[in-house]
């Protein structure tokens, strides 16, 4: 199911079972989210991601940093990282998400991709080091680009584009029961930051 042309209603769930997803839509200025990706493409601690897969590691284009509340350990794709202590710019995207979402966070993984040619497959935020069931704010900035949802059982899916500024909430048990991936594009030529804001067990 294509989201795209609906109006949002930030208490609508677009699932239509097993799970709980939220799209705010912009809930800054266009003004405002390009200022805030300006800020963190200089002000974050850019990386390349590394994967393992099938035994071998391989370094990403897609770059990423980890910050949280403490110096908390996040394993995926058979890599660690180990969260930095929070920036200003991302305390201040924090105390505005928790407001919007009356959920308390204290870790974000924050993704800087490029251009569509980079992407994110199918996957599901369900590590041990996650709360479980626990919500997963996702703020983005820059390039608009596909989001799409698959039940993990019947493989029906949705999918909807990401604004600029924009937050989407998943919650309950939507990790349990869905996948979720970011489709590469050749017709996205922009950059992209997305911050996903988590709660991780202590």
């Amino acid at each position: 199911m294509n989201l795209n042309n609906q109006l949002y209603n930030q208490n609508l769930n677009l699932l239509p079972f097993d799970g709980t997803v939220n799209y705010f839509g912009r809930i800054f200025s266009v003004l405002a989210a390009d200022a805030f990706f300006k800020n963190l493409s200089a002000s974050i601690a850019w990386r390349n991601d590394e994967v393992v897969l099938f035994g071998r590691r391989i370094i990403t284009k897609r770059k990423v940093s980890w910050y949280g509340d403490k110096p908390y350990s996040y394993k995926y794709s058979n890599t660690v990282k180990e969260a930095l202590p929070w920036t200003n710019k991302l305390l201040e995207l924090k105390k505005e998400v928790e407001e919007k979402t009356e959920a308390n966070f204290n870790s974000c993984l924050v993704n800087l991709y490029h251009n569509g040619d980079e992407g994110m497959g199918w996957h599901s935020d369900d590590e041990k080091s996650l709360v479980q069931n626990s919500v997963i704010a996702s703020l983005s900035f820059g390039a608009e680009r596909k989001f799409v949802l698959k039940h993990k059982k019947n493989k029906e899916s949705i999918s909807l584009i990401l604004e600029n500024g924009s937050l989407l909430v998943m919650k309950d048990t939507t990790q349990s029961n869905w996948m979720h991936s970011l489709p590469k594009s050749k017709k996205v030529t922009q950059p992209r930051i997305n911050l996903t804001f988590r709660m991780m067990t202590d």
